[in-house]
């Protein structure tokens, strides 16, 4: 094989992990920090701290994959999405599969180096990765799904630092799933006519002429859900100071939907990144100050 194809080839590989655009890897990471932090009360242990970025990217990559082949007929017939390689044929079924077992392999036998229960959960985090994108086809609001899919480094970052998952993990991944399905909705705005046109189900479908009522009405029912978290758990001031910062991020992205632009829709979902930033933020002051 020549350089040029050999180029090619990682390129097109690069583009069905998504590496190009780390978005993805960012909203799955944001809320593992925030588990990370408030399980080890401070900066957690080093080991668990790699473990968990690089499990992140690795499993971020292997879901890309996989929802490129469960949507390779699908995404030929969308705009934003009729040149991803697999649905182009550039890159082969089969060799989307092999990937994402691959890279989830590898995944898990990192967490095989931490204690029993969290890879008991990472069994169970790689089964909601896996089944999500089919969800698309019967689930109302596949966005739900996916927040669990998406947050459930939360438990599992309470049990490998903690041993157990306490009311708080799952307090903070039913948090998350109210932020999912936030950003999530934005997202699908986007592709709102081709998914009419194709069947798909979204959450921007079900709540029609609602959606941007629907996202904000989210925003805020997250942002309530971190606020009582923090004064049930005695967060201080910076912990809430990110959620201040975070909820007017939030008030930004109502200007940002509110006309239901394709351009103003997907540049709200892709801030989202700075709101998960934010919350972070104010959870790394606030236990440092601890």
């Amino acid at each position: 094989m020549s350089t040029s194809k050999l180029l090619a080839r990682l390129d097109a590989y690069e583009k069905l992990i998504r590496l190009d655009k780390p978005i993805g890897i960012l909203l799955l990471l944001w809320p593992t920090l925030w588990g990370l932090w408030l399980a080890g009360g401070g900066v957690p242990q080093w080991l668990a701290l790699w473990i968990f970025i690089v499990g992140t990217v690795l499993m971020r990559s292997a879901g890309c994959a996989i929802n490129d082949f469960a949507d390779r007929k699908f995404d030929l017939q969308v705009e934003r999405t009729k040149n991803r390689p697999l649905a182009t044929g550039v890159i082969e079924p089969w060799e989307a599969l092999a990937v994402a077992a691959v890279l989830a392999a590898v995944a898990f036998a990192m967490v095989l180096k931490l204690n029993r229960l969290t890879v008991i959960l990472a069994v169970v985090a790689l089964i909601l990765a896996v089944a999500y994108p089919f969800t698309k086809r019967f689930l109302a609001i596949p966005q739900a799904w996916l927040g669990v899919a998406f947050g459930f480094g939360i438990p599992m970052s309470f049990a490998a630092l903690q041993g157990v998952v306490p009311p708080l993990g799952w307090a903070l991944l039913a948090a998350h799933v109210l932020w999912t399905i936030a950003y999530d909705t934005e997202y699908a705005m986007v592709d709102r006519a081709d998914d009419v046109r194709l069947g798909i189900k979204t959450s921007a479908l079900l709540f029609g002429k609602h959606d941007v009522l629907a996202v904000m009405t989210c925003y805020a029912l997250f942002l309530l859900a971190m606020l009582f978290i923090g004064i049930w758990q005695g967060y201080g001031p910076f912990y809430t100071g990110g959620l201040l910062v975070a909820s007017v991020i939030a008030g930004y992205h109502y200007r940002l939907i509110r006309n239901r632009t394709r351009e103003g829709c997907f540049k709200a979902f892709l801030h989202n990144n700075w709101l998960g930033a934010a919350i972070f933020a104010g959870i790394v002051l606030d236990q440092w100050k601890r």
